[in-house]
């Protein structure tokens, strides 16, 4: 039996931030005389950082892999006040590509540092965003990860506690770990709104509904893609069989028997393209049936940074 029936996740992909971080790079490759470098991935999706290496763009792990006095564009994970010094000692031009929702928590946890209170970061440990969170706060932040990390970790004042989470966490995950907090620090204080990013929930929410209708579910995304995986994770939670793909040469045949319907959906740094490709591997089989599934409408955009805005009016005046 092969399946008769996909159900495509909405939204999915792409998210408002990636799409400005890659917007971001596109920009400099026309702005500046190459080669244009980038700290880290700008985006976690191997599809996206090989077309850009194709372009030239120059992908290093630290500023010091930089030369002086050169283009340099910081990833929508986001970077610690060090890595920004590092920058300007090596006159660096930088352009910031950190998600807005990134630098939110960042700013969050500079709020609770200066009020004297202790932080719990609920991320997971070694992620690009934990750690740029971390460097905004480095003598007063504590990573917790689980429930038990949760329920061992000690602060210096049980009264003056916040938290703030990385933003590609698992909803449901993030709020088990801040409740237990909250039980243990009963005066916690929490973000005046979510930190999970408004993608990452909606991505997560559309799964739910579609992993029940499914009996299997493919996510689209890298193996370094956090929020991809988190997608995964949550489909399993709701009783689905799912596997995370870079693309669609990576399904296995053998997933499919006994299937009827397929779930697909997206991580928020996955082209749309390779969704149709996946598609189109369904399509060569003989599925005819395609039913898109919205969950929420998204309509966020987000501005250019304001060095970029910048050059770009100044090569307009130039022109005109």
């Amino acid at each position: 039996m092969k399946p008769s029936k996909i159900l495509l996740a909405k939204p999915r992909g792409f998210c408002a931030g990636v799409d400005r971080a890659i917007e971001v790079v596109d920009l400099a490759l026309s702005l500046y005389p190459g080669p244009v470098y980038v700290r880290k991935q700008i985006v976690h999706n191997k599809h996206v950082i090989d077309s850009f290496v194709a372009k030239g763009v120059v992908f290093v792990e630290e500023v010091d892999e930089i030369p002086d006095a050169a283009v340099a564009i910081f990833s929508a994970h986001g970077v610690s006040p060090e890595v920004r010094a590092q920058a300007a000692r090596k006159r660096l031009t930088v352009i910031d590509a950190t998600c807005p929702l990134v630098t939110k928590v960042h700013l969050e946890a500079i709020r609770f540092a200066r009020e004297g209170r202790s932080i719990i970061l609920v991320g997971h440990k070694g992620h690009e965003e934990v750690i740029g969170t971390m460097g905004e706060v480095p003598a007063g932040a504590q990573l917790v990860g689980t429930v038990e990390e949760a329920e061992k970790v000690e602060v210096a004042d049980p009264d003056r506690v916040a938290v703030v989470t990385q933003t590609t966490l698992g909803v449901d995950d993030a709020n088990v770990i801040i409740d237990a907090l909250r039980r243990r620090f009963p005066s916690l204080v929490t973000p005046s709104s979510d930190d999970i990013c408004y993608a990452t929930q909606n991505r997560q929410t559309a799964i739910k509904a579609l992993a029940q209708r499914a009996d299997l579910v493919l996510v689209v995304g890298s193996d370094n893609s956090s929020n991809s995986k988190r997608l995964k994770e949550v489909a399993e939670s709701f009783g689905a069989r799912a596997y995370l793909i870079d693309d669609a040469s990576e399904i296995d045949p053998s997933w499919l028997e006994g299937v009827q319907c397929v779930a697909l959906t997206a991580g928020a740094s996955a082209p749309e393209h390779l969704v149709q490709q996946a598609l189109d591997y369904f399509k060569a089989m003989g599925v005819t049936e395609v039913e898109e599934v919205e969950a929420i409408e998204e309509q966020i955009t987000f501005a250019p940074p304001p060095e970029l805005a910048r050059a770009l009016a100044e090569r307009t005046s130039r022109t005109s």
